[in-house]
C-alpha cells in the first residue's frame, strides 16, 4: 500500500486552515472551501503542516481496513483544497469541427456545435470560463472536483466522433479515427 494517508500536507504561504465542527475549512486568495472529516478519523494542524490521523486500533482488522482506505482519500482531498485556494485548476477543452464555436456571454456558454440551435450551458458561479480564439474552453476554480464536472459536462454536449473527430475534447486527448466503409459506391 502506498501509505499515503501519512504523509503531511505542507501550508503554503497566505493560506489559513480552521478545523471545527468536525469540518476543515480552508481560506486562500482564490476562494474558500470546506470538508467534512469521516468518521474514525482526526485531522490536526501543526507548524505549517496538516496531519490526517487514524484513530482505530489495527487489532479490529475489518473496521481498519476501511478507514485505511478512508484515510488516504480525506488526505488527498484536503491536499486538493489547499492547492485549489492557492493555485486554483484547470480544464482546457477543444472544439473541432467546420463552424463549430463557442462563447461566453454573461453567466452562460454558448456553444454552436452542428445542432440545429446553440446549446446554452449555465456557469457556476464558482468556475470562471474563457473562450479563447471560439474554439478553446478554459474551465478554472478552486475546488477540482467542480472543475471537472464542469469540464465533462460540456464534453458530454458533443463528445468525439471516431469518423471525423468533429466534437468537444480535452486538450491532448487522442481520438482514434475509424476508416469509412470500403468500396461503398462501387459498381461491378
Amino acid at each position: 500500500m502506498a501509505r499515503l494517508g501519512k504523509k503531511p500536507i505542507i501550508i503554503p504561504e497566505g493560506v489559513k486552515v480552521k478545523i471545527e465542527n468536525g469540518k476543515v475549512y480552508v481560506e486562500g486568495k482564490k476562494g474558500n472551501l470546506v470538508q467534512e472529516i469521516f468518521p474514525n478519523l482526526s485531522v490536526v494542524v501543526e507548524d505549517k503542516k496538516i496531519i490526517v490521523k487514524n484513530e482505530v486500533d489495527p487489532k479490529n482488522k475489518k473496521l481498519y481496513r476501511k478507514t485505511n482506505a478512508l484515510w488516504g482519500l480525506l488526505r488527498s482531498l484536503i491536499f486538493n483544497m489547499v492547492k485549489g485556494v492557492n493555485e486554483g485548476f484547470e480544464k482546457i477543452l477543444e472544439i473541432h469541427g467546420v463552424g463549430y464555436k463557442g462563447e461566453v456571454k454573461g453567466n452562460k456558454l454558448i456553444l454552436s456545435v452542428g445542432f440545429t440551435h446553440p446549446v446554452e450551458v449555465e456557469i457556476p458561479k464558482e468556475l470562471s470560463v474563457e473562450v479563447s480564439r471560439n474554439t478553446i474552453i478554459f474551465v478554472r476554480g478552486a475546488d477540482k472536483q467542480k472543475v471537472g464536472e464542469f469540464a465533462a459536462s460540456i464534453r458530454r454536449i458533443c463528445p468525439p466522433e471516431p469518423y471525423k473527430g468533429k466534437g468537444i475534447r480535452y486538450r491532448g486527448e487522442y481520438v482514434r479515427q475509424k476508416a469509412t466503409k470500403a468500396g461503398v459506391g462501387a459498381t461491378k
